[in-house]
């Protein structure tokens, strides 16, 4: 259950520091704010708006809370394999995986398919250079870095899923770094003075917050597609190394977001940075760390989260923290039966489950917001 940590501010975290709490309070005193702040249990500092926060605004957006990764979320497939058809190692999923789902900068990926789903995707508001148009192309159905992953799990039934993290990718941050430079440039003109310059802001009705919400559902749409696209390859590389296997059904969400929405009789803008939408009988994923569970979870539409729960386990270290503080040898125990990118393990103790906050304490602090469906462990993990 939610308690108020600061005026107009909800949270629902029972692993929260104070920097956090005032950093989200910051958010909640902007004017136009309509209603409280939720902070989800996984909530953490973040740049501008806090990382586990849902926003209310009305007439007003601010670009650095959806983020410089519009559109970032969770896609999961279940199938209609068990663990018994899985051979006695994934290893040869690997490159498999390296060479379909290129991480960073992805390459070879202009064939028909790509064309079809970029055009049914449309065209971002910004006109594009002939550079951002081949990013366009190159990226989409690509990784990204950081904490974008693709896994492979067992559930409490032993049922085989494919899980896959990833957003919008290089255009999506060059769109979004555009806006937020020029909200920040708007703030300046207007002689308008903020607690955090992050939280610059553009007034509904203006050409500037047109422009910004065209290119911000573009690149949401960019980043769902791109996800499914990941997904059909993912598990086809699957079922080529298990030599069977079909899709069953399939979960794509995003968690770094804003869509207009009904809440408590207004029609608001309703912004998610670090959350998924969780109206009752919305299905969501919400991944736990490296080493850790995830879980398949049905919104239960709790009215003061705006219908939202939490994204994942949320960050307790920040990564150069991680990097000073945790070790590769460490890692690779957390991470023993699993086929992973172990011969990478150095470059991703950033990414250690001991840098995020306890998955299953996250889940137990939102049994008000969703209801689990299925826990999931890993077998297979891949690092962008």
């Amino acid at each position: 259950m939610p308690k108020e940590v600061a005026h107009n501010l909800l949270s629902w975290a029972s692993e929260i520091d104070a920097g956090t709490i005032e950093q989200a309070a910051r958010t909640a005193r902007l004017r136009f704010v309509s209603g409280h702040v939720a902070l989800m249990p996984d909530a953490h500092i973040g740049i501008g708006a806090t990382v586990g926060s849902v926003i209310p605004t009305e007439g007003a957006i601010i670009p650095a809370a959806v983020g410089v990764d519009i559109g970032c979320g969770m896609i999961a497939t279940e199938t209609d394999l068990t663990a018994a058809d899985l051979p006695a190692s994934l290893d040869a999923l690997m490159p498999l995986v390296e060479r379909r789902i290129p991480a960073g900068v992805g390459r070879g990926h202009d064939d028909r398919a790509i064309d079809r789903a970029l055009e049914a995707i449309g065209r971002p508001y910004t006109e594009l250079t002939p550079k951002q148009d081949k990013t366009v192309a190159t990226q989409f159905g690509t990784l990204g870095s950081g904490n974008h992953f693709v896994e492979v799990c067992l559930d409490e039934r032993d049922h085989v899923w494919t899980v896959l993290h990833s957003g919008s990718r290089g255009i999506g941050n060059q769109l979004a770094t555009r806006h937020i430079a020029g909200a920040k440039k708007a703030m300046k003109q207007a002689a308008i003075g903020l607690e955090d310059p992050d939280l610059a802001y553009f007034v509904q009705g203006t050409p500037e917050f047109t422009a910004y919400i065209d290119d911000m559902l573009w690149s949401q749409a960019y980043a769902m597609a791109s996800r499914a696209r990941m997904d059909a390859v993912l598990s086809n590389a699957l079922f080529s190394v298990v030599g069977k296997g079909r899709r069953v059904r399939t979960i794509n969400c995003h968690h770094n977001f804003t869509q207009k929405e009904t809440h408590h009789g207004k029609s608001l803008w309703i912004t998610r940075k670090g959350a998924i939408k969780a109206d009752t009988g919305d299905e969501g994923v919400i991944p736990g760390s490296m080493g850790t569970r995830s879980y398949i979870v049905r919104g239960k539409g709790n009215p003061d989260s705006y219908h939202s729960c939490s994204h994942g386990a949320g960050r307790r270290m920040s990564r150069g923290q991680a990097k000073r503080t945790l070790t590769a040898s460490s890692l690779k125990k957390a991470m023993e039966g699993r086929t992973w990118n172990a011969d990478r393990a150095s470059a991703l103790v950033d990414e250690h489950p001991e840098a995020y906050k306890p998955i299953d304490q996250v889940m137990a602090d939102q049994t008000d917001l969703v209801t689990v469906q299925h826990t999931l462990r890993q077998v297979f993990n891949y690092k962008g």
